[in-house]
This record gives C-alpha cells, structure tokens and sequence, in this order.
C-alpha cells in the first residue's frame, strides 16, 4: 500500500501566560492509503490535538511530517490552507452546516475555494457526494429542517465533495443518539469499503472496533493497548485515593466544628 501519512516524532506545544502545556510528546504514526485508523484515548490526552495536526489545522512545535509524499511541517498558513483544501475532508462533533444555505449549496461551499471548478462542475459533483450518503433527496431543505443524522450526512458529503485522499472524523458521533451513531458509522464503514482513507478520533471502543487498526493516546504518547490499560488503572487507582483523602481530611474538619 501507498503511505498517505508519515509522521515522525511530532510534538506540540503551547503557551499561555509564560506557561507550557505539552500536547504531544514524540508521535510517531503513519497511515496508509485505504486504511481506516481509529485514535482512541481519555479526555485530554492529545487525540483532538493529533487530528487536528494531521487535518492542518495547527502546525506542530517539532517533528516531521509528510502528506501524500510532501514535507509540510514547516509551510505556512496559507499553503496549509491550499493543501487542506485538497487533500483532507473533515467531519466534526458539531455539523458546522451553515444555516442560510440549503443542503446543496452547503455541500458545494468547499469546491467555491478550488480553482479552475466552474459552477455547473461544483453542483454535480455536490449531487453525486449527497448521492453517495442518501441525502440526494433533500438538495433544498435547510439545516434547520433536518434531523441530527440528516446533518451529519450532508457533513459527510461535504468532506468527500473535494475527493480528497483522507477523511478526519473528530467524534463523528458525539451529538447523534445511539441510533443516529451507529447509522454515521454504517456510512462510514461503508465509504472505507468503497475506497476512502478514514482517520477517526472516538472515545467509545465500540465505534474504534469498525476500523482496521485502533491507535491509542495517553499523555501526549501513542502507547500500546496493554499499557494504556495499565496506565488507567493506575489513574484510577490515583483518584480513588485523592477522593480518600479529600474525604478524611472532610471529616477532620467536621469532628472539630
């Protein structure tokens, strides 16, 4: 297989207030092309920063990273935008439609910033994308007139209008119900199965078991599945004794009141 993603000991850091937190510590992670990844770990241990590096959506502080054979670590922001435009579709948490514009304008927004796509180009390959995620029906319907799965899907097919070589899903299933999900997750599965390159951040294991490959987050480091169950225990164990000694120092303080 091709190797779409190649990155090596990427860190990030950032600062506020003469304050650095790191986010990353020395990621090392490729990605082929066709597969589908999914990037699991705790709340807080980098998976979103990770994505949004991969997606050029941040530049990372250290480290080298190679998109589909190019060096892009250290362009600047708009050669990121123009790479981006082309080469990754996104799908969020929050569906980000725009409000004002029908399904089929939304769909078509990403290719207005293409050059060279004419208008009747952009609208039949919008109508091929909402064809490809069941929504072709409601080309005129506003975001406001669809259901939480409805969005989704016309998300989705916003992110595969460029054809781009990977799709980034940053918790594709975090607004939707149980049902919803698993329906968002059936699209994507079978997207993969048609060809599509998928990089997923999800926090249930069991939407990480649709993928290939499950890459796991802690701390900043991607870390094994045996060591990141011996770490949360260890957490837990941490915790567990915080909330001891917060109790017993309670009442302490109560037996002398």
């Amino acid at each position: 297989m091709t190797q779409l993603i190649e990155m090596t000991d990427i860190r990030k850091v950032f600062y506020a207030d003469e304050v650095e937190t790191h986010a990353l510590a020395g990621i090392h992670l490729s990605i082929d092309a066709g597969e589908y990844v999914a990037i699991s770990g705790p709340s807080g241990c980098g998976k979103s920063t990770l994505l949004s590096l991969i997606g050029l959506l941040d530049a990372p502080t250290d480290g080298r990273y190679r998109l589909n054979g190019v060096s892009v670590e250290d362009i600047n922001a708009s050669q990121r935008a123009r790479i981006r435009n082309k080469e990754i579709g996104f799908i969020f948490q929050a569906f980000n439609l725009i409000g004002d514009l029908n399904v089929l304008e939304n769909v078509e927004l990403p290719l207005t910033y293409r050059d060279g796509v004419s208008k009747s180009e952009r609208r039949e390959r919008a109508m091929e994308a909402l064809k490809r995620v069941g929504m072709a029906h409601r080309i005129r319907h506003f975001p406001s007139q669809l259901s939480g799965g409805q969005q989704q899907r016309v998300a989705v097919a916003r992110a595969l209008v460029g054809e781009p070589s990977v799709l980034l899903a940053d918790e594709p299933t975090g607004n939707l119900d149980s049902k919803n999900g698993e329906a968002v997750m059936a699209l994507l599965a079978e997207l993969h199965a048609g060809g599509v390159t998928i990089c997923m951040v999800t926090h249930d294991p069991r939407y990480a078991d649709f993928a290939d490959r499950q890459v796991f987050v802690f701390d900043g480091q991607i870390v094994d599945e045996e060591t990141l169950h011996k770490l949360r225990q260890e957490e837990e164990q941490r915790l567990e004794e915080q909330i001891g000694q917060a109790r017993a120092r309670r009442d302490t303080i109560v037996d002398h009141a």
